[in-house]
């Protein structure tokens, strides 16, 4: 039998996260995810973008469906974007903490790098809850010998034209300023 990790050999990044990923309330080609496809291929790295992002998603269902993704996509990187809707939803950070765990730990198994890019909420379920949220990246990303992007939105979530009505998803205008956020630790990745 072969070792799982043996079959992470195809030039795949998978990115999978949430609506900020899935390029909720942007036409085809505008969000951050096709610009890394772009960049990827006009700098010659040779890697295709699989997004398998889903508007809605949970750490949870996540943790479901990322089993299937690694076997089908078979990534050398693994970009994880999710957490923001548990956060939003007030779920329990144990649970979150737990899901996030098993995709980190189902990625690295599978030979597969994985980039954390962490998140931030608003303050509405008080203090403690926020900053438990916050510190849930940092503390998985030491945990498990990981990159994070502390907060993969810091360059867009405080200006109003870059967010779209809803106060929660970037714009078009704002995609480029995600990849510019995730690009520098994917790029290290990428190198090794």
């Amino acid at each position: 039998m072969v070792p799982v990790a043996a079959h992470a050999t195809d030039r795949t990044i998978l990115v999978f996260g949430d609506s900020i990923s899935a390029g909720y309330g942007l036409k085809a080609g505008e969000g951050w995810v096709a610009l890394l496809q772009k960049r990827l291929a006009d700098q010659g790295y040779g890697y295709r973008v699989v997004n398998a992002s889903v508007s809605g998603e949970t750490t949870s269902g996540g943790e479901v469906r990322l089993p299937r993704a690694l076997g089908l996509h078979k990534p050398r990187v693994v970009v994880l974007e999710l957490g923001a809707n548990d956060g939003l939803r007030g779920l329990s950070l144990d649970v979150s903490r737990r899901d996030l765990s098993a995709m980190i730990e189902a990625a690295q198994v599978s030979g597969a790098k994985v980039l954390i890019l962490g998140m931030r909420i608003p303050p509405n379920y008080g203090p403690r809850y926020t900053e438990a949220f916050e510190h849930m990246y940092a503390d998985l990303a030491k945990k498990y010998r990981v990159p994070l992007v502390p907060f993969f939105m810091e360059k867009v979530a405080l200006d109003g034209k870059l967010m779209q009505a809803d106060g929660l998803h970037p714009t078009a205008a704002a995609q480029p300023l995600l990849l510019e956020t995730a690009w520098p630790a994917l790029r290290r990745l990428l190198g090794s």
